[in-house]
């Protein structure tokens, strides 16, 4: 989308925001719940960002869902611990609750970082008067936190005008949810719209777009051989791996459209020998589902070449998420939530990134879906990651108000 455009929308929203605002009642009741809640909120947010829980990290992973689950037994929700559908990943944890009207609400929010083991103790969780920091606190744990305590507004207010609302809370999204995606299927099967907590964008974005996400695997075997001796006898496994990825140096690496980025790469085992051995990861990010075909296409198409003789490349492809693609359904949710937050005063835009989630699993099963729930924050992957603090109680209506609006009133699919 042209810059231009953008702007253009956003101030359409703007627009359309101020005037809502100016009818738009405040639920005072909600709103003081909210004030409220801020203090533990943000306790517990602490807590869970001192733990370490890097995708893997079982138990890290494990310690958070065990506080989780008490906390949401407390509301009086029926919670089960679900084990991961692939090895070395902590279980999940699916709470629900039953109530009287007529939406099937699923919430997702994960815990898993992509932070190493040691992290939480090397930049533990510290405030200053505008931003939390520290790993996964925005990325998703505020996320996290805040669907918990939604919950608890409800409770605490009676309010069960809903079909049944879902809390999902995984444990491998940063990898595309290896250890989730049956049970996604099922939950996705069992309700009439999904809400997603990943972190929102700065200034206060709502995502209504996101890019899908693969990952390429580019494995090159050669021959091994003394390095001083005979290293003519070898065939450079590494030197090949190179080859093959210049051919794609002509794919963008930044931009709304496709990208494509290498992230990992191994070769050879010790310095006296040549590498029999190599191998790259290239991280691709799409709008489109058509265009992972077309990298494979290249991708496959480069290794037919090689120009290390007798060296065999191979390219496989990792499942993940496909994008979520700008559509009707979750353009009226986001109309729905910009009318909740006109409420407090508020204007709330729309955008999308790069990053991927569950929510484009929702779309391509066509519930209708809404992301970027979370409080707002910035820098994701990075020591750098933080949280706005002053969005904590906002978002935090808007996900209550959410979840009182859609209760009686599923929303219309696409």
């Amino acid at each position: 989308m042209k810059t231009s455009t953008r702007l253009l929308l956003c101030g359409l929203a703007l627009a359309a925001g101020t005037a809502q605002a100016a009818s738009a009642k405040r639920d005072d009741k909600v709103w003081s719940a909210v004030e409220a809640a801020r203090p533990a909120q943000l306790k517990l947010l602490e807590q869970l960002v001192n733990i370490d829980s890097g995708t893997g990290d079982v138990e890290g992973s494990n310690k958070i869902q065990g506080i989780l689950t008490a906390d949401l037994k407390a509301l009086g929700m029926t919670v089960e611990s679900i084990p991961a559908e692939a090895p070395n990943l902590g279980a999940n944890t699916v709470a629900t609750l039953t109530g009287s009207g007529k939406t099937r609400i699923l919430m997702i929010a994960h815990t898993d970082t992509v932070y190493e083991a040691g992290t939480a103790k090397l930049r533990p969780y510290r405030t200053d008067e505008t931003h939390a920091y520290g790993p996964g606190v925005a990325d998703e744990k505020g996320g996290v936190v805040q669907g918990l305590y939604a919950l608890k507004i409800l409770h605490d207010l009676k309010f069960t005008n809903f079909a049944k609302i879902t809390y999902l809370i995984e444990t491998s999204e940063e990898r595309g949810s290896p250890g989730t995606r049956k049970l996604i299927d099922k939950l996705l099967s069992e309700a009439d719209v999904e809400l997603n907590l990943e972190g929102g964008d700065e200034p206060d974005v709502l995502t209504v777009w996101r890019k899908g996400s693969s990952t390429f695997h580019i494995d090159v075997k050669g021959r091994p051989a003394h390095a001083g001796v005979a290293p003519q006898d070898g065939r450079n496994a590494a030197m090949e791996l190179i080859h093959q990825l210049a051919g794609i140096e002509s794919l963008p690496k930044s931009g709304e459209g496709l990208t494509a980025n290498l992230t990992v790469m191994s070769a050879g085992t010790r310095n006296n020998i040549i590498p029999e051995n190599a191998s790259a990861q290239v991280n691709v990010r799409v709008r489109n589902k058509a265009s992972l075909d077309e990298v494979e296409a290249l991708l496959k198409k480069n290794a037919e070449t090689t120009v290390i003789p007798d060296t065999k490349v191979t390219v496989s492809r990792e499942a993940a998420y496909p994008p979520l693609v700008n559509n009707p359904a979750t353009d009226k949710l986001a109309a729905r939530a910009q009318r909740i937050y006109a409420e407090i005063g508020k204007t709330i835009g729309t955008g999308g990134n790069g990053g991927a989630s569950e929510s484009a699993l929702a779309a391509d099963a066509n519930v209708p879906a809404l992301d970027g729930l979370g409080p707002v924050g910035a820098n994701f992957h990075s020591e750098k990651e933080y949280m706005v603090l002053a969005t904590v109680s906002p978002r935090l209506y808007l996900l209550t108000r959410m979840l009182m609006d859609l209760g009686p009133t599923p929303p219309p699919k696409n």
